[in-house]
């Protein structure tokens, strides 16, 4: 992955990513939110298998690149920090978690999903 920055300082560069890095998190957290909504409200709609999609589909890309973030790939040519939140504006905690955490209540929404399907 190319993307220029040139015309952004290093510590500007890092920014600009870690601001992109976080609203695409907070996009798909709404997205898996909106997948439990939908199974725990028995609200199965078009827009419940276009999130599953959304999710399957940054699932694959998470794979593509060995479980990391494309975007903390990039990243990581601004900056050497062994830190778990270096790239996105979260707490180091959830930084470190978050693909377990997200995963778990994705999972959890697909069952009541599938629930909401067979009865």
């Amino acid at each position: 992955m190319d993307i220029s920055l040139h015309f952004l300082k290093a510590g500007g560069k890092l920014r600009l990513i870690r601001i992109i890095h976080t609203l695409v998190w907070a996009f798909f957290v709404a997205v898996i939110g909106y997948v439990l909504y939908s199974g725990l409200a028995n609200k199965l709609t078009t827009y419940t298998w276009v999130a599953s999609g959304l999710v399957l589909a940054e699932g694959g890309v998470l794979l593509l690149f060995h479980g990391r973030c494309p975007l903390t790939i990039l990243a990581r040519k601004y900056s050497h920090s062994e830190r778990a939140n270096f790239d996105i504006f979260l707490p180091e905690w959830l930084a470190r978690h978050n693909q377990v955490v997200f995963t778990i209540i994705y999972a959890v929404g697909l069952v009541l999903v599938g629930y909401r399907l067979m009865y």
